[in-house]
Parts: structure tokens; C-alpha cells; sequence
């Protein structure tokens, strides 16, 4: 695959990708596997899911903070919970990023389809969750949550740094419990501590060089784009709709990957047999000692 086909494949993925996080999140369901594919036809040597990974987070990285201000205002009367949570946040992201990177390709591999699967079960589960934190009591108090929150950010950090397809979910969920305000309030604090996760990952990613920037570039300005006509899209589109498509994308991808994964190991070659030591002192009789 020549680098031009590489493009015309992964930008209207990243643009695709883009709309889709403005609309419903979701999108590295589509852009991870899009550039694994890509990488495979390009022929680029070395680890490819690692290189997928972290090209991944580089080209929507800057979306992340595109979000975040445009929440700014929101945020004003967040700065505390935003000190908070930034430490958990960034220590979890440090810690899956470097999981990644420090470990075999063939470990990273084997767990795609995991990961796929659990962005996917995140999307099945968003509305159930949702409902969750919208039956919660504006009286509950949130000193005693804090600690919890916290620990789950880490949490969410670690898996935001290692994969991070559906972090938005599960931030949504856990931010919740600190009753810090309107849905608009939690996404701010949801944007900005997902920014962070993911400029720590971006960083680490490009220290150890798993980017791929004659992908990524085109990429970033795609979901750019992206992003600002899923903004646009955003009233007019049936949320709903946009979902059930991703989770049955998810769904498919997860069973192409499960089943990739079974294939190679039933076809690779078994090892070779152990020679069997005769004792010089007797005489062969076939059968072994």
C-alpha cells in the first residue's frame, strides 16, 4: 500500500472520527483498527499495534483540548476538583502508556481484541449508566466520594493511557458522584481531565518514537475538521443512531480480531520435538527412560 492510499483511508476515518466524538464518542473504535490496517499494507517494520496506538492518540489528541475550551467557562468553578483529579489522571496515564511501550508487541496484540470489546460492551452500557447518574440526589454528599472518585480516576487514567476507547463514559459515570453540577459542568471537568490522559500518553508515545507523522499530521487536521461539523451536525443528527452504528462496527471488529487472533495460533507451526537421549551403556530398546 503506497503512502497516498494509506491517506485516503485513515483521513476520512480521522474525519469520520472527529464528528463522531463531537456527536456520541467512540471514535477510536474506527481509527485505531483503520491505521493498524494501514500499517500492515504500508509494510512498516517494528511493532504496528503499539504504532497504531500511539499514532491514535497523537492525531486526536488535539481534539480533546478543543473541547476543553470550549467549556472554559464552565471550569472557572471547577479548579478545585480539577487539582484533584489532575494527579490521578496523569500518574494513570503515565502508568498504561508505559504498560504499552516497555512491553512485547505480541502482549499489546493479543489484548486488542479485549479492548475493542470493552469500548464496545462501554457504548452498550452508556445509556443504563447515564440514567444512573441523572436518578442521583443533588443532597448526596460529595466529601465522602471524593477518595473513591479519585482512585477511579487512576483507574481510568491507567486504561485512558493504554487503549482509551470509552474513558468518556466512564468519566461521565464517576464524575457524577461528586454532584459538582449540570451535565455541562461534568463534561467540562470530563474534557479536561481527558486532555490530560491524553497529552500524558501523546508525550510518552513520542519519547519512545511509536508515531507514525506522515500519518498523523493528515490525521489531526482531519479530525479537526471533524470535529467541527460534528459540532455543527451535532442538533441534527440522531444521536442514537450514530451509536447503534458504532457499537455494531464494535462488534464486528471485535469478532474479526477474536477470530484473526484464534487463526494465527491454530496455524502457527508446533516446535520441534525434543530429541530422545539414548543411554550410551544399554542397547536401544525403544522404550524411553
Amino acid at each position: 500500500m503506497e503512502l497516498w492510499q494509506a491517506l485516503l483511508l485513515v483521513c476520512p476515518v480521522a474525519c469520520l472520527g472527529g464528528a463522531i466524538n463531537s456527536i456520541a464518542g467512540g471514535a477510536t473504535l474506527l481509527t485505531f483498527p483503520a491505521l493498524l490496517y494501514a500499517l500492515e499494507g504500508m509494510g512498516i517494520p517494528g511493532g504496528l499495534a503499539i504504532l497504531a496506538n500511539g499514532t491514535n492518540k497523537v492525531a486526536l489528541c488535539p481534539a480533546a483540548f478543543t473541547g476543553a475550551w470550549g467549556y472554559r467557562r464552565e471550569l472557572r468553578s471547577l479548579g478545585r476538583h480539577v487539582l484533584r483529579l489532575a494527579v490521578p489522571s496523569i500518574l494513570g496515564a503515565s502508568v498504561g502508556t508505559l504498560a504499552v511501550v516497555w512491553n512485547e508487541e505480541k502482549s499489546f496484540r493479543s489484548m486488542v481484541p479485549w479492548l475493542i470489546s470493552t469500548a464496545t460492551i462501554l457504548l452498550i452500557l452508556q445509556p443504563r449508566l447515564s440514567a444512573m447518574r441523572e436518578q442521583r440526589q443533588p443532597s448526596d454528599s460529595s466529601q465522602r466520594t471524593t477518595l473513591p472518585v479519585m482512585l477511579l480516576q487512576f483507574l481510568i487514567g491507567v486504561y485512558g493511557g493504554y487503549f482509551g476507547a470509552g474513558i468518556g463514559i466512564l468519566m461521565i459515570t464517576s464524575l457524577s458522584l461528586l454532584n459538582i453540577g449540570d451535565i455541562h459542568q461534568i463534561n467540562a471537568l470530563k474534557n479536561i481531565l481527558g486532555g490530560l490522559i491524553n497529552c500524558v500518553s501523546m508525550v510518552i508515545f513520542l519519547t519512545h518514537g511509536e508515531v507514525v507523522w506522515k500519518l498523523a499530521i493528515p490525521m489531526i487536521i482531519s479530525a479537526m475538521v471533524g470535529g467541527w461539523l460534528g459540532a455543527a451536525w451535532a442538533r441534527s443528527l440522531d444521536r442514537t443512531l450514530v451509536r447503534k452504528i458504532i457499537i455494531a462496527t464494535g462488534i464486528s471488529l471485535s469478532v474479526w480480531y477474536f477470530a484473526r487472533t484464534w487463526f494465527a495460533a491454530e496455524s502457527r507451526p508446533a516446535p520441534p520435538a525434543e530429541p530422545v537421549l539414548q543411554d550410551r551403556a544399554q542397547p536401544a530398546t525403544g522404550v524411553l527412560r
